[in-house]
């Protein structure tokens, strides 16, 4: 497939990265070197093992009902029809300069059947200190309108989708309550344009509510 229909959305992780607030940054490192496997194999046959620590919510990301919910599906239990291959709408705020976007902002889009990316602009932000606080995030009755009216998938190009300032966090809450993922950490939204399809697979790892996915879209 020609790249210039392909259009990646998601962040490189990389040893002692931060990509939230109070949690710590990846170890990327290796397990086995070339060196040192050169002599397992015939002569001039080298393998590179690597390893990493951290946590699930790095980079960019995609929460199940599990990360709220203690009997909600875990990543694993994910339908890949709830991840990839999806009708997919962009909702553009950040020119409004609003930190918290409400339901009207989703007033004259079908959202139905559809993932709903909110590009804010934050991702500009990536790597900097100002990324991790004061984020544009949904609000409650965004959330409930999105549920209302058949959102299959939400994803944020912030560091999370709920103010970091409300320890409540609803909007997980309603969205994940209600089956639907959600992906953060999203980058580059700004290179959609026309009718794509969004793809966000994780790894299907047993008793994980969140992991990290290579989200990207794919022009029609």
């Amino acid at each position: 497939m020609n790249n210039h229909y392909v259009i990646d959305l998601s962040h490189e992780i990389e040893s002692g990265m931060i990509t939230h607030p109070g949690l710590p940054a990846p170890i990327v490192c290796d397990f086995l070197t070339r060196e040192e496997s050169a002599s397992r194999y015939a002569e001039g046959t080298s393998f590179h093992i690597g390893k990493i620590d951290m946590v699930a919510n790095t980079g960019t990301y995609i929460d199940s009902p599990f990360h709220r919910f203690e009997h909600g599906d875990d990543i694993s239990q994910l339908p890949l029809a709830l991840l990839v291959d999806l009708p997919c709408c962009v909702v553009r705020t950040g020119e409004s300069g609003r930190r918290s976007i409400t339901a009207a902002a989703f007033a004259d889009v079908d959202v139905t059947g559809k993932a709903v990316l909110i590009h804010t602009g934050w991702d500009v932000l990536w790597g900097q200190e100002a990324y991790l606080a004061n984020n544009p995030h949904l609000t409650e009755d965004a959330a409930n309108f999105l549920v209302e009216n058949g959102a299959i998938l939400v994803g944020i190009d912030s560091v999370n989708i709920d103010s970091l300032t409300d320890n409540a966090r609803p909007v997980h809450t309603i969205l994940l309550g209600h089956r639907i993922p959600i992906v953060e950490h999203l980058c580059n939204l700004g290179a959609i344009t026309g009718e794509v399809r969004f793809y966000a697979a994780p790894v299907a790892v047993k008793g994980m509510g969140t992991f990290p996915t290579r989200a990207y879209a794919i022009r029609q």
